[in-house]
């Protein structure tokens, strides 16, 4: 038996996302969230830096994370702000992210 440790509860989703970094862009499936974080499943095993962005791919939504955990294909990401939209303007520092998310297919 394990004992749950969140502080808040989370819900399942199923949704197609992206995490993006320097050098680093791989496609995932969302698997639950909480108001804090969330859980990904990668597309294949590669190892994730520690900060990076999640796109949600349909929305074009980015949200700054931070990976907690990793264990194989899975990773647990905490949200570090809030999510901006890749549509229209983008500060610059989203730049390279809505880059990605267009090669992804975003529009």
């Amino acid at each position: 038996m394990s004992i749950e440790r969140r502080l808040e509860p989370r819900s399942p989703i199923d949704g197609r996302a992206l995490v993006v970094a320097p050098a680093v862009e791989h496609t995932c499936r969302l698997v639950d969230q909480s108001r804090s974080g969330l859980r990904i499943r990668l597309d294949r095993s590669v190892s994730l830096p520690r900060e990076a962005f999640i796109v949600d791919l349909p929305t074009g939504i980015a949200t700054p994370v931070q990976v907690v955990w990793q264990k194989g294909m899975e990773a647990g990401l905490k949200r570090t702000g809030e999510g901006a939209t890749l549509r229209g303007l983008v500060p610059s520092r989203l730049i390279a992210v809505r880059d990605a998310w267009q090669r992804a297919g975003g529009r």
